[in-house]
């Protein structure tokens, strides 16, 4: 049997290349996929045929391997690695029933075929008859080419692997340390293919050694040998353990088992070289470090199942060393007397090594198996130009939208800013225009008017104020819900005994969610009161707005009539100023014109901009199998993006003129107030006009903060219906347990036989007979035992009655229903330590008696045991805390006016 490992195949399963490849070219390229139709036939047709990895393979299929492998670097040129493209590959040492892995991953498809293509050469080696010498030449190319195809992997492929944050599973063969084990046990193959020649070398007669076969370098030959083990053993030991653990476990002990075999192997041919050269202490203590090295091995492999092979080898050496080793000690102690050594004043022995990892040409090189005309999507332009134009398009638009639009916006917003500061130009249309009113005004109080401003705001502060208490409504009727079931369970309580939580301490959860939604309602509440009293204070200005002009402009003082009826004009000084002040503004006007003419032309450019045209011609330069990556065209990037600069400087220009001017208007516009003050008409007539312009601003807001509170209370109202239904839900199970709970208590009280009074214990003492003593809880309730005789004859004395009982006629004591309000006349004591349930006003019960035949509809019997609860049916209700109860988020509140709120309203108190 063969005492080499091989590596297997990595399974594959068919992938949808066709689909795939035509959707991409299709949605992210401006070819027709009908133009590929031959390349994505010729795809599927190369992986089809590196697909059989059952059948015995011959030296042709790495042909097939090294032309698939070729065909997918060029297509990873033209296509990025995720074109939505799954493939699947099972782990090499995974069972049949394994779930394989599955990435979208052109580069997992990549290194797979490379990893197969290393399996490949290993197979074909392990295939070869190493008993001659054309055999062990084979084996041993073969095994270099394995280990040059996982080296060429390691550096080539798998840096280019990525794999998606949200991936299942990671191809732990895949990876750096796995890869390296393999590669150096196939190194370590082949040198023992270099060293096998000796094997058949074993006795001690020098004389049939080959001059090129010398012991020494033998010796130097297997320390090799053992040296690659080693390295391969260290490198699996060293990875975590889930890449470790994947291997399986007789390839560590076969691994191992070899390391110390040609460890013990070099010290024995060493020994026949000491031998040599009469130096019999060394020859002792290389036999004696030997038979330690073969007696570790041996005892490894005796407790593994490793190849017969691996076995018999060492076996066969730890028996020649001991024979030797006997021979050597013998001829000393009888005839040399030489002194032995100790181990470590021994020379170490050089290793030599005769193999190296050999990169096939065709890895290296692909385009030298392929031509320059058998490419598949030659044509294409690569991913990497196309991802370079998508990136110039993005860089152009965040450059015009920050440096240009956003710029020349921030720009005209000082100058509004300063202007609004300034109440310009309202204050010199005042001066101009003493008569009238301004335009702008005129068209805030025709939108208003038209509106209907106030009736609109009174109707919707309406509206919310509805949705308000109808919001408020539905979890009051939540809360009844629960109230009402925490009095169906105090009087189930008073009738049977019931082993399950008190209502208070089971709705908890329910309670603190209606807390929260009452304390966001009062908030949104405070809100309202706040935008109704900005209405209040606004509501006679807003008033105004809705005059005709001739009744809006009597409102406005007029600067052409004084008090005393005599004409007054603005003094020369003040007109001076003004025109200059207008001048100033003209200006101001003519630049944020130029701004926007800027901001125009380069929208216009960045709509017309195409840099594909010279994207394609740089990369005509390049060869139609390089790889181009983004980074390529990085220059001619930043070229195109130049011509945006000019734009950005005439903003920068812009920019210094405004605030010349700015400054200038500042300056100006003191000199001209500072010659109006002694003109009241003017000032007036500008506090009135600044007054209507406040009205308007304030009708904006208020009605903007009404639409957010009627569409805040309609969320709510929806959020909190499905609150309420989920406290019915928990009420009607909560029922339901209290009704089998009695259905078990009234079974076992049918199955018990009372005793009768003359029916005594025998240890029980004599005692008078004595009437039946009601329970405390009846006690204070008034109500007779239910084996009484007054249950038929006496009637509930009213004075016996608690003062929160509402008065009722009298009659007879029949056995009242759970749901009357006689159970409750008086609360049960609370037991020491027991929790104080919170005060609420108490409801009706609206359960019937436990007794009744309205609960029997199943005819549940359950026995009142520690069981029960692991025996009732399972309840449908959701956790409390479970995202189930909301399945939308709670709106946001309306945001609140910034004025001062009044103090929150305290919530009513709930009974849980």
């Amino acid at each position: 049997m063969p005492n080499h490992l091989v590596i297997p195949f990595k399974k594959t399963y068919t992938a949808p290349i066709r689909s795939s490849v035509r959707d991409y070219i299709l949605h992210h390229t401006e070819d027709h996929p009908d133009a590929y139709r031959s390349d994505i036939a010729q795809w599927e047709s190369l992986r089809v045929a590196c697909m059989n990895t059952t059948a015995a393979h011959h030296s042709n299929d790495v042909d097939a391997f090294l032309k698939y492998h070729a065909q997918l670097v060029f297509v990873l040129a033209k296509l990025p690695s995720d074109i939505n493209l799954e493939i699947s590959y099972a782990h090499p040492f995974s069972t049949s029933s394994s779930i394989p892995v599955t990435l979208r991953s052109l580069a997992f498809e990549r290194a797979s075929v490379l990893f197969n293509l290393a399996a490949l050469y290993s197979q074909l080696a392990a295939a070869e008859d190493r008993s001659s010498q054309l055999g062990l030449r084979r084996a041993t190319t073969y095994y270099q080419s394995a280990a040059g195809t996982l080296s060429y992997l390691s550096s080539s492929a798998l840096p280019r692997l990525r794999f998606p944050a949200d991936a299942e599973e990671i191809p732990t063969d895949l990876t750096g340390p796995f890869v390296r084990c393999l590669e150096n046990l196939m190194l370590a193959q082949a040198q023992e293919c270099a060293w096998q020649p000796s094997t058949s070398l074993l006795s001690v007669d020098v004389s049939l050694v080959p001059d090129h076969y010398k012991n020494a370098l033998i010796a130097k030959l297997a320390t090799g040998v053992a040296s690659l083990y080693a390295s391969s053993l260290e490198a699996i030991r060293s990875a975590p353990s889930t890449i470790s653990s994947s291997l399986p476990s007789t390839w560590m002990t076969h691994i191992e088992t070899k390391q110390r075999h040609f460890r013990a192997a070099a010290q024995y041919r060493k020994s026949i070289d000491d031998l040599e050269a009469n130096r019999y202490g060394d020859e002792i203590r290389r036999l004696m470090d030997a038979e330690a090295e073969a007696k570790q091995g041996y005892s490894l492999v005796k407790r593994s199942s490793v190849a017969p092979a691996v076995i018999q080898d060492i076996k066969s050496l730890l028996d020649a060393l001991q024979k030797n080793l006997g021979r050597a000690q013998r001829d000393n102690d009888l005839i040399y007397h030489c002194d032995i050594p100790a181990s470590t004043a021994a020379d170490p022995i050089v290793e030599v090594i005769m193999v190296k990892s050999n990169v096939s040409p065709g890895l290296l090189d692909p385009k030298s198996l392929l031509g320059t005309g058998g490419i598949l999507f030659g044509d294409m332009l690569g991913w990497g130009a196309r991802e370079a134009v998508n990136i110039y398009n993005d860089n152009k638009r965040t450059l015009v939208k920050e440096r240009v639009i956003e710029a020349a916006q921030v720009l005209d917003d000082e100058a509004e800013r300063l202007l609004r500061s300034l109440n310009l130009p309202a204050s010199l249309e005042a001066l101009e225009r003493p008569i009238g009113l301004p335009p702008s005004l005129l068209k805030k109080a025709e939108e208003v008017r038209l509106e209907q401003g106030p009736e609109r705001i009174e109707a919707y502060l309406d509206d919310v104020q509805r949705l308000a208490r109808r919001a408020m409504a539905i979890l009051d009727e939540a809360m009844d819900i629960l109230d009402n079931e925490a009095s169906e369970d105090e009087a189930a309580r008073k009738e049977v005994s019931l082993s399950r939580p008190v209502s208070y301490k089971a709705n908890r959860e329910l309670v603190a969610k209606q807390q929260r939604y009452r304390s966001i309602l009062l908030e949104a509440a405070q809100s309202d009161v706040t935008v109704r009293e900005k209405w209040e204070e606004s509501e006679a200005a807003i008033v105004n707005l809705t005059l005709d002009e001739e009744e809006l402009e009597a409102l406005v003082p007029s600067t052409t009539v004084s008090i005393d009826g005599k004409i007054s004009r603005a003094n020369n000084q003040t007109q001076i100023h003004a025109r200059a002040l207008r001048g100033l503004l003209e200006s101001l006007d003519d630049i944020r014109k130029d701004r926007g003419q800027v901001v125009a032309r380069a929208q216009r450019r960045l709509e017309v901009d195409d840099i594909k045209p010279s994207i394609i011609s740089v990369a005509s330069n390049f060869n139609r199998w390089e790889e181009l990556t983004p980074a390529m065209f990085v220059d001619l990037s930043d070229k195109e993006l130049a011509k945006y600069d000019r734009f950005i400087q005439e903003l920068a220009e812009g920019k210094k003129q405004q605030e010349g001017i700015l400054e200038a208007i500042k300056s100006k516009n003191e000199q001209f107030l500072q010659s109006r003050k002694e003109d009241p008409a003017v000032k007036d007539r500008e506090v009135v006009l600044h007054r209507l312009d406040m009205a308007h601003a304030k009708y904006l807001e208020i009605t903007r903060n009404l639409d957010e509170g009627r569409k805040f209370y309609n969320e709510m109202a929806s959020i909190l219906s499905r609150f309420k239904e989920a406290c019915k839900l928990w009420s009607n199970q909560r029922s339901q347990e209290a009704q089998s709970f009695y259905q078990s208590f009234k079974s076992l009280s049918i199955q018990e036989r009372p005793r009768l009074p003359s029916q005594k214990s025998p240890n029980e003492p004599a005692k008078a007979s004595a009437p039946e003593q009601p329970s405390p809880q009846r006690r204070k309730a008034n109500i007779p035992p239910l084996s009484s005789t007054e249950w038929e004859q006496q009637e509930f004395p009213p004075e016996q009655r608690h003062t929160h009982t509402p008065s009722r006629p009298k009659q007879k004591a029949n056995l009242p229903s759970l749901s009357s309000s006689e159970w409750e006349a008086q609360e049960p004591p609370q037991t020491p330590g027991s929790e104080a349930t919170p005060s609420r006003p108490k409801k009706k019960a609206n359960l019937p008696s436990l007794s009744s035949p309205e609960w029997k509809t199943e005819g549940l019997v359950l026995p009142p045991s520690p069981e029960f609860e692991r025996q009732k049916p399972a309840m449908t209700l959701p956790s409390l805390s479970s995202a189930e109860w909301e399945t939308q988020e709670l709106p946001p509140p309306p945001s609140p006016p910034p004025t001062e709120r009044r103090g929150a309203k305290t919530p009513r108190k709930q009974r849980r």
